[in-house]
């Protein structure tokens, strides 16, 4: 099912709770975005309600995809640096595809329309994002034209015992 992708879309409430929707739906089926399953809505809502408040304050930006019936079905966000020296190249961060659309093309989609965002903004250089090890996202992302920059080993703290690495990718928009 295709997607269509808006930058900076309006956000109203249809769109607020398709986002919740989505983040709790792809958390729930192991998506590597902030939670560990299960997750709630009122989970996910707090977390999202900062996204919106940073989008409100200009330092993040969003890409949605919705499906022919307006459904959210994938999403991203984009954030800006406050470092005077890297204000060249920008986040992207939370990025989410609907189970039920993943492995059919909609997270390259959805990474092409996050890079044309990019693209349109003043001064951005490189997009960089940092994902969780051990669920292959690293190759995922990799396809997507991005390049494995940096990793910290076990950094990131799933359960007790139970840690992955922090990557770091990179993609030159030049």
């Amino acid at each position: 099912m295709a997607l269509t992708f808006t930058f900076d879309p309006v956000v109203d409430p249809a769109l607020r709770d398709g986002l919740v929707d989505l983040w709790t739906d792809a958390s729930n089926a192991g998506g590597a975005i902030g939670f560990v399953p299960p997750v709630t809505r009122e989970d996910i809502r707090p977390e999202l309600v900062r996204h919106l408040v940073a989008m409100a304050e200009g330092r993040n930006r969003l890409v949605v995809g919705r499906d022919a019936n307006g459904r959210v079905g994938a999403a991203a966000f984009l954030a800006f640096n406050t470092h005077r020296l890297q204000l060249h190249w920008i986040w992207v961060y939370t990025v989410m595809v609907h189970p039920d659309l993943q492995g059919q093309g909609a997270g390259r989609a959805l990474m092409e329309a996050v890079a044309d965002a990019a693209r349109t903004l003043d001064g951005i250089d490189a997009i960089r994002l940092s994902c969780r090890g051990g669920h292959g996202l690293e190759h995922f992302y990799a396809a997507c034209g991005y390049k494995e920059v940096g990793r910290v080993p076990d950094a990131i703290r799933v359960a007790p015992g139970e840690d992955r690495d922090d990557i770091t990718m990179l993609l030159p928009l030049l």
